[in-house]
């Protein structure tokens, strides 16, 4: 453990660099709270994303990468502005004219249009929770209407009034001057409609905690701002939850990262300490656009999970978290076959190697070793060539290459045929293009045909190599670059422009079965 400290406390992977710094908060003293805070927030105005899991993920990450150089406890707090008014009805949830009837009323008092659960927020909430439990992340649940209405917020909205003025000044030199004019940090719930009101204050007084406005219809209210009659802007909620809970570290995206001065000094004001901070690039779709939880543009956790794995996914999100990153159904593959290149580097590295590996902080620090004896992308190329629907036809072909493998023996791989199979009839079937060979290309491929059925008159070992080899002497004279010749391999014989290493593809596939591929490409029979 002392090695793997160390290595930790000198690790240039990002989780531990931002646990260093994390732990300098507390060089002095350990924290009087007993234990390190760490907080995720969530707005359930619509279904939950995969950004979302992200941010739970890489702040889990980091959690880890703490408690490796850190003997103080850690906790992690999932915190759901469920209270928040539901502003717009999101695109792609059913009852869309029911739900309207409910706009600017708390997410935890809007009708839930799944019919489901007691309003769109517990779906919202729910729907998170199983997502984050999918995953085995250990946190703890924080609804904001429970916060506010159980009185654990009190404090802190009491202060908030003690020190109106003071947040108010913060506040204002960010709005325009049209907004200042009716901004207040507080919105009041309305006693009758239910519905969150943006209205100015008419007075906000220290002597009982209350605040005095009048609604649109110009009556006159006194509410508490205590018990969840009253809840706060997003910008003064953020410090002000901070300064609630004694949080010592969040990440966001980086649309809040101009906001991060606001929050911290709001929490300092209502006598908290602002915690530490990481801005993480945001996910983009595959038009570039910024993924959205109300358009439900780019890919679902379970549409990911209905092509790949979980730890790919986490790789995924490992994978420089500060740079923005194209998040749609092309980036599986490569996610896939780079997380298992990495599982099966992990037993031969040092300490210091291991933890600045992203599977270490996936698996936190207990690593499975890798049954893919196939990559990923071969399965796909394998699948595409044999037409596969059902997985068990990926199989005959995998014994045949690994006799010692077998679904029972290596159920990794026995899920990515899975996934390959869905993946390539849903991706890569319907885009699958042949075409007609060059006429040097023509004749490269048949001398490659003749020295392939004479490799297999041999009858010679099936290698991989001993197969690339032959390729790369058929093209070597012809092909200049020698990518040419690949990308001829894979336009005319798979239908693709890219591929896998093609002399591991035929020892997969089989010779006797490449030649027969070669001969339809060559007349023509494969589109």
């Amino acid at each position: 453990m002392s090695d793997l400290r160390d290595a930790g406390m000198n690790s240039k992977a990002w989780p531990f660099e931002e646990a260093r710094r994390l732990l300098k908060r507390y060089e002095k003293a350990p924290p009087e709270k007993g234990f390190v805070l760490f907080e995720t927030g969530y707005g359930p105005s619509g279904l939950p994303h995969i950004g979302t899991f992200g941010e739970v993920l890489r702040t889990t990450m980091i959690r880890r990468a703490f408690e490796v150089i850190s003997d103080i406890p850690t906790r992690l707090i999932c915190f759901s502005d469920d209270m928040d008014g539901m502003r717009k009805v999101p695109g792609n949830v059913p009852n869309q004219d029911r739900l309207r009837e409910d706009l600017q009323r708390p997410l935890t008092a809007v009708y839930d249009p799944f019919e489901t659960h007691e309003s769109f927020g517990h779906h919202n909430n729910a729907m998170l929770r199983r997502f984050l439990d999918t995953f085995g992340f250990d946190y703890e649940f924080y609804s904001a209407t429970e916060f506010y209405k159980s009185g654990q917020f009190d404090a802190v909205l009491k202060r908030a009034v003690e020190k109106y003025d003071d947040i108010m000044k913060v506040m204002l030199k960010s709005l325009r001057d049209e907004r200042a004019q009716t901004y207040s940090i507080f919105l009041p719930i309305h006693p009758e409609t239910g519905r969150v009101l943006y209205v100015p204050m008419k007075s906000v007084n220290k002597d009982d905690y209350t605040i005095t406005f009048d609604d649109p219809d110009g009556r006159e209210w006194t509410l508490p701002v205590t018990g969840g009659q009253v809840k706060l802007q997003w910008k003064p909620d953020f410090g002000a939850r901070w300064a609630a809970l004694d949080v010592d570290f969040e990440m966001y995206g980086k649309d809040h990262s101009t906001n991060t001065p606001i929050y911290d000094r709001i929490c300092e004001i209502l006598g908290g300490k602002k915690p530490e901070h990481f801005t993480y690039e945001l996910f983009l779709d595959d038009k570039g656009q910024k993924i959205s939880k109300s358009s439900g543009n780019g890919i679902s956790i379970d549409e990911w999970l209905t092509y790949a794995s979980t730890e790919s996914l986490s790789y995924f999100m490992f994978q420089k978290p500060k740079t923005a990153k194209r998040l749609f159904f092309d980036v599986i593959p490569r996610a896939m076959d780079e997380y298992h290149q990495q599982l099966r580097a992990y037993p031969g590295q040092t300490p210091e190697q291991q933890v600045a590996n992203p599977v270490f902080h996936i698996h936190n620090g207990d690593v499975p070793a890798s049954d893919m004896v196939v990559p990923f992308s071969m399965l796909l190329n394998l699948a595409s060539v044999a037409g596969a629907e059902e997985k068990e036809q990926l199989w005959g072909f995998i014994r045949r290459y690994a006799p010692d493998a077998t679904p029972e023996a290596n159920p990794q791989l026995d899920a990515a045929a899975g996934y390959a199979v869905r993946y390539y009839n849903d991706f890569v079937k319907p885009e699958k293009v042949y075409r007609a060979p060059t006429d040097v290309e023509r004749e490269a491929l048949l001398e490659l045909k003749n020295k392939l059925t004479i490799f297999q008159s041999h009858e010679l070992p099936v290698d991989g190599d001993a197969l690339q080899q032959i390729i790369f002497d058929v093209g070597r004279d012809r092909f200049d670059p020698m990518r040419d010749w690949f990308k001829a391999l894979y336009e005319v014989l798979l239908g693709a422009s890219q591929g896998p290493r093609f002399g591991g593809f035929i020892a997969l596939y089989g010779v006797a079965e490449t030649v027969d591929l070669i001969e339809k490409g060559l007349a023509g029979e494969l589109g």
